[in-house]
């Protein structure tokens, strides 16, 4: 390990500016999927070690929120300067813990610090605005003001830019923060701590806090001075925050689960649609909320492009992502990899042909084969759940009204992507498809400078954008008068 991977491999939680264990002294084992060797352990918090964080942010709000929108920039922009300076100690800690590729880590490094840089200038432009009066002796003003603190709940499997997207915004708009990293990935958070202490941000403004999800979560959501909750990961678990929040009234954004459609019709350029392909499906071993769940290839096409993304696939290099060239690292744990053979299974007994994988690999643990299923049919479980694994189930479709109706036919409504040369189809199918992000012939669209987010129940509220602001920010209205004009 890189001594500066150890430098930022912290095993305590982060309040108020101290570095702490739990009361109980109770700690969490982390894993490396790759090899299931123990990395180290994190405390074991739960409620009361939570409250002390959120009173911490709440007396650090009191003066962060005076701070100027430049200064709070400057310090973001110091912020985002330690990342980019420790990216390569940042990306090897991720890999040991999450297991995706360095490369693909070292990519999720560099969009966590881009997050922070964009947010650092959006704070800067949060414009208020001066209405014309129907009163002649008043004036009307509309402010916008930090909502106070905010509680963070990131996942597994972005466990860098998932807080990035939350703590930029939160941290520019004049808000502070306590946030609660998954347990299988809690160092990529912690080292968040380490890197806002060498930026300079003053005790309690940001708090990270590892542990029980379920009194973590319950302390975040009912106590009264965390005035919004920011939340990504399943949509069972967000609709249970949202519930949870309702009793103090908080302002919540969940980006939640998905079940994205690629579709390509015979008038797509087959070999750009099968790279799409394999970029939407197969990154991070096809552990994220914007993987291709279902692929829908129109009929003329069909058995070409099933024929080229088997043998893209097959092509796919599996191994630990700290090995030189790995393009697949391992499933996040077990139970992960007996999800994906459930689903291989229920297809294949509903008439699906496995075309490339279909099974555990050779290299055992948690690794999984990149696996094609053609003849996938809507009966199968993959049409309505969301995979979250290495399988790219391939359905059959006749025409532009079939595909849009099958892409549709689901309760998520998160990222889709499509492939045509037709300009008139890209437009009918880009506004019949009902999701809050659109890929039209390209694969991997996500980026700081547009809105994250998804539709139905896929969740609420964006990140990115500068619509990403927003939902930290409270709206006043003050009204003047009396001015004798």
């Amino acid at each position: 390990m890189l001594q500066k991977t150890n430098h930022f491999l912290r095993q305590a939680n982060f309040i108020d500016g101290a570095w702490v264990n739990a009361d109980s002294g109770q700690t969490v084992d982390v894993f490396n999927p790759a090899n299931g060797e123990k990395i180290g352990t994190v405390p074991r918090s739960g409620g009361a070690e939570t409250r002390r964080a959120i009173e911490a942010a709440e007396t650090a709000f009191h003066s962060w929120k005076k701070t100027s929108a430049a200064h709070r920039a400057t310090l973001l922009r110091r912020l985002h300067d330690a990342i980019m300076d420790n990216q390569d100690a940042l990306a090897e800690l991720l890999t040991m813990e999450q297991g995706k590729s360095f490369a693909e880590a070292k990519g999720e490094v560099g969009s966590s610090a881009a997050y922070i840089l964009w947010y650092a200038e959006e704070g800067r432009r949060v414009y208020g605005d001066v209405v014309p009066s129907p009163w002649a002796d008043r004036r009307i003003l509309v402010t916008k003001e930090p909502v106070g603190v905010i509680g963070a709940i990131t996942p597994w499997n972005f466990p860098s830019s998932m807080l990035a997207r939350k703590l930029g915004p939160a941290l520019a708009t004049g808000c502070t923060a306590v946030a609660k990293p998954a347990s299988q990935t809690p160092y990529s958070g912690l080292a968040w701590g380490v890197l806002c202490e060498e930026a300079g941000f003053p005790k309690g403004v940001v708090n990270i806090v590892t542990g029980s999800a379920s009194e973590i979560g319950d302390e975040l959501c009912e106590n009264p001075l965390v005035r919004k909750i920011t939340f990504t990961g399943s949509t069972e678990i967000g609709k249970l925050l949202i519930q949870k929040t309702a009793g103090t009234v908080k302002k919540v954004s969940m980006e939640l689960g998905g079940n994205a459609p690629f579709i390509v019709f015979d008038d797509a350029d087959l070999d750009r649609a099968v790279e799409g392909a394999i970029a939407a499906k197969y990154r991070n071993s096809g552990q994220t909320c914007v993987c291709t769940n279902r692929f829908f290839v129109q009929a003329g096409i069909y058995d070409k492009f099933v024929e080229k993304l088997s043998a893209a696939a097959d092509r796919l290099k599996v191994g630990s992502g700290l090995e030189e060239g790995t393009q697949q690292g391992p499933l996040i744990d077990e139970k992960a990899v007996e999800k994906v053979e459930e689903l291989i299974a229920d297809a294949t007994g509903k008439g699906g042909k496995v075309t490339a994988g279909g099974a555990r690999h050779a290299l055992g643990g948690s690794f999984f084969q990149p696996t094609v299923i053609s003849n996938a049919s809507s009966d199968m479980r993959f049409m309505q759940e969301e995979i979250f694994g290495p399988v790219a189930p391939v359905f059959r479709f006749e025409t532009e009204e079939e595909a849009i109706k099958l892409a549709n036919d689901t309760v998520f409504g998160l990222a889709c992507y499509f492939y045509t040369g037709d300009l008139g189809r890209a437009f009918r199918v880009m506004e019949g498809l009902k999701y809050g992000l659109v890929g039209v012939n390209e694969g991997i669209i996500t980026t700081v400078e547009a809105p994250f987010g998804g539709l139905k129940e896929s969740g609420m509220g964006k990140e990115g954008g500068h619509q990403g602001i927003e939902d930290y920010l409270d709206t006043k209205y003050v009204c003047i008068g009396g001015l004798g004009l």
